[in-house]
């Protein structure tokens, strides 16, 4: 999926791209990730490492099969 960035640095996330993980209208986290640029929504509710194993907080966004895939086979980009 492809968006521009204008001449003041701003970015537009796709809507599509926005619902498929649950980022909302907020304060984010940039960092740089290889090449790339992860960015993390910035919330109380955070995502933790429980036992080795990535917990995502509920907060009522229903994450099916398909979204895992999704993002799994974003991380492996």
């Amino acid at each position: 999926m492809r968006t521009t960035i204008d001449k003041s640095g701003r970015l537009v996330v796709p809507k599509s791209l926005r619902q498929s993980i649950g980022l909302t209208a907020g304060e984010v986290e940039l960092s740089v990730d290889g090449a790339a640029i992860r960015i993390t929504p910035v919330s109380s509710s955070a995502v933790v490492e429980v036992a080795g194993r990535t917990v995502i907080p509920a907060e009522g966004k229903v994450i099916d099969d398909d979204t895992v895939q999704a993002l799994k086979d974003i991380d492996q980009r």
